[in-house]
């Protein structure tokens, strides 16, 4: 999509879209029940034997973990406040030569939402657009005290992208999303590039990371991590504990960030990606005043995040998937238009 700049008094979508659900194929669901139902400690409901779907509030669903082959996340559901914020999208993405398809039914009920309009995102991810969310029946069965949601929504995601302009763009011209700040780091001699993109008060919904220079991507999946906001700081130091004790892979020890300063760790999860357990992120407050103002850091952590399961075989591994992206053209979403 074309990020042309827009007239201060057009209709924003700011602070009108958080992130809803997320939709993650497995072969591995038994695992991922443990995973999630007594590690990290979420509500976990199996539907029938071809899915769990997780709770973390009063939505219905928040995560889907549905039988598939891809060990990776496939959908992210978009909340939107209202259907003239939906209409307003849907024009953009029109407008954009996205196709775009309206869903209902069995399939828009398996995501705990009334309908949905599914599309193509960056990196071919599928985005699905919602308004109304079913509610969940019955109380929460969790090991954690709770999850900060609300109109911030699930969480964030980071994704790397050989295509970081194109993604950017994509998320300010469909969401009007407003760039936090952004992060340099090394990792394994390559300097990537961070940036994090708010679509309401959370800090960040969306991080974009990129290699300085030749742009690679050294990820199996489609998302570096998932990130949960824990109510209580107890709530991740004890799913710290839990996971570490079941056997779950430990990515990063717990650290603190310098932008958001959420305290938080890395699990990788039963398909790969990592998910990150935080508590306590700033909140940005749009006050005209004074506005916000993006920052710029060097390092992804300002203490803390040890890599705990950073081997040869696994750097190697990295290395080797960064140099076979450079054969393959990424996906960019409205390209084709």
């Amino acid at each position: 999509m074309n990020n042309p700049v827009k007239n201060p008094s057009s209709p924003s979508l700011f602070g009108r879209v958080s992130l809803g659900y997320v939709v993650i194929e497995s072969r591995k669901l038994p695992e991922w029940r443990r995973f999630a139902q007594d590690g990290l400690g979420l509500h976990v409901d199996s539907v029938g034997d071809q899915a769990l779907a997780m709770r973390i509030d009063h939505h219905r669903l928040r995560l889907l973990v549905r039988e598939g082959a891809a060990e990776d996340v496939v959908a992210f559901g978009w909340q939107l406040d209202g259907d003239d914020a939906l209409q307003l999208a849907l024009s953009r993405l029109r407008a954009a030569g996205i196709e775009v398809r309206e869903i209902s039914g069995a399939e828009a009920a398996e995501r705990g939402v009334e309908r949905l309009w599914a599309f193509t995102g960056p990196k071919r991810l599928r985005f699905e657009l919602f308004t109304r969310p079913l509610v969940g029946t019955g109380p929460l069965a969790m090991r954690a005290s709770g999850f900060v949601t609300g109109t911030m929504g699930l969480g964030h995601f980071a994704m790397t992208t050989r295509e970081p302009e194109a993604a950017l763009a994509f998320f300010q011209t469909l969401f009007d999303a407003r760039l936090s700040d952004t992060i340099e780091d090394k990792l394994n001699g390559v300097t990537l590039e961070l940036s994090f993109l708010r679509l309401n008060p959370r800090h960040h919904s969306v991080a974009i990371a990129a290699t300085r220079g030749t742009r690679m991507n050294p990820l199996r999946t489609a998302i570096h991590h998932l990130n949960l906001q824990a109510f209580s700081l107890d709530d991740v130091t004890e799913a710290y504990r839990r996971l570490r004790g079941m056997g779950f892979s430990i990515a990063n020890a717990i650290g603190q960030h310098p932008n958001d300063r959420e305290l938080s760790f890395y699990v990788a999860s039963p398909s790969g990606f990592e998910i990150e357990l935080g508590w306590n992120p700033i909140v940005v407050h749009e006050e005209a005043e004074t506005g916000w103002t993006p920052g710029h850091y060097a390092g992804i952590s300002l203490w803390g995040h040890f890599p705990e399961n950073l081997t040869l075989a696994s750097r190697l591994g990295q290395m080797g998937r960064g140099l076979a992206s450079l054969a393959r053209k990424e996906y960019v979403a409205g390209a084709q238009a």
